[in-house]
């Protein structure tokens, strides 16, 4: 089978072509990141995957909001990550093929009613978050399947290194535009890490006053590896991150903000899904009050064995229900429903 991936999201697009191609379909991502380069610079190089060349050469003569016949020849079944518009605007040419849209966990209800005409004429949906179903206008699901890591390549915690960490990207930067500090709670995280040793990496921090900097892969594994407490304050309105999973499969103890402050601006969904994922003292802590993130904070830093207990707790219940094992079988049995 022969897969056209329509991607808005670069590590995610990396991870879901690796997956369908150990699947053994043919995968094409028009446009994308790894469409002509697949160094693994920022995430693994995707195993056995080389971009069809000739597709390529199609691909530079079209966009995603008006694709090239040929393209659409090719394909048994297009992929959209979250855009609705690449459907609209494609649909007299491509709705006699199965189209599914993924989530990415950053539908809301104006984006439900975009879906809407499409689903009723035969468009199939994949959520990524059981959470979904409480956004307002939902239009249902044909299957619910995570997003997933590796635990072979996400593994080997020491939390050597007392520091709270956070990765995100453009978390605090006054100076742009594309700031997303109340999207990411910043000001919860500054308040919850103050007076704690702290790092905040990601591209666009750079004026925060606690960058880590940029991370290559290899630097971003060390990282999760070596430091103490990752402080994860969510991206609204994500039920949860690839960045979560990351570290939580990793084993760095996870201390989360609640449903409050991560469902305080499309207060009208309750899509935050971590706080429900951790159970407090056992994989994990999360709180909305900062006294107490900090508390969980400082027992995490200064108690060795406790750290080591929440480390190997959240690990296991990150592979159970992200690992790639598990994934992959989820997708294997949504394929052939549709094939």
């Amino acid at each position: 089978m022969n897969i056209l991936l329509l991607s808005c999201h670069e590590i995610l697009e990396a991870d879901e072509i690796q997956l369908f191609t150990e699947l053994g379909y043919k995968v094409f991502s028009l446009a994308g990141v790894f469409q002509s380069s697949n160094t693994g610079i920022l995430r693994p190089k995707i195993i056995n995957f080389e971009p069809d060349q000739r597709l390529v050469s199609i691909g530079l003569q079209c966009s995603k909001d008006n694709i090239h016949d040929e393209l659409i020849k090719w394909m048994d079944m297009m992929i959209v990550h979250h855009v609705p518009d690449w459907i609209s605007n494609n649909w007299m040419n491509i709705k006699k093929k199965p189209v599914v849209w993924r989530s990415i966990g950053q539908s809301t209800r104006h984006i439900e009613l975009k879906l809407k005409e499409y689903r009723e004429q035969g468009l199939k949906i994949v959520r990524y978050s059981p959470k979904e179903n409480t956004i307002p206008g939902y239009v249902g699901e044909d299957a619910m399947i995570r997003f997933y890591k590796d635990p072979e390549e996400y593994k080997d915690w020491t939390g050597e290194k007392k520091e709270v960490i956070t990765i995100a990207q453009s978390m605090n930067d006054p100076t742009s535009k594309y700031n997303r500090a109340r999207f990411l709670n910043f000001d919860l995280f500054d308040k919850a890490t103050s007076g704690f040793p702290r790092k905040l990496y990601g591209p666009g921090n750079e004026n925060s006053g606690i960058e880590g900097g940029i991370l290559s892969f290899e630097g971003l594994k060390s990282v999760l590896r070596e430091s103490r407490v990752y402080l994860y304050t969510g991206t609204q309105p994500a039920s949860y991150t690839l960045g979560m999973i990351e570290a939580m499969m990793t084993g760095i103890p996870i201390v989360a903000i609640g449903p409050k402050h991560a469902n305080n601006i499309f207060k009208e969904q309750q899509t935050y899904e971590v706080y429900e994922i951790i159970q407090n003292g056992y994989n994990g802590y999360w709180s909305d009050d900062v006294s107490e993130l900090k508390n969980y904070i400082t027992e995490l830093l200064n108690n060795d064995e406790k750290a080591k207990m929440i480390s190997e707790n959240g690990r296991k219940t990150a592979i159970a229900m992200f690992g790639v094992k598990k994934i992959r079988e989820e997708w294997k049995e949504f394929f052939k429903t549709i094939q």
